[in-house]
């Protein structure tokens, strides 16, 4: 593999972790506020069913 590959390779890794860690953990007051604002069509089953049972039934 060339350098200039591996250097490309790194730079995606870095940003796919990067912003892997921004989403707020589910439950938490961030993640309540981001679901509320999303689309209630967008929800997956389970968004839906956590988002009922830590932002509605705390």
């Amino acid at each position: 593999m060339s350098l200039s590959k591996l250097s490309g390779l790194s730079l995606v890794c870095a940003l796919v972790f990067g912003l892997s860690a921004c989403a707020p953990e589910v439950g938490s007051e961030a993640w309540c506020k981001q679901m509320k604002e999303k689309p209630s069509g967008d929800w997956t089953a389970n968004e839906a069913a956590d988002y009922a049972k830590h932002c509605v039934f705390k």
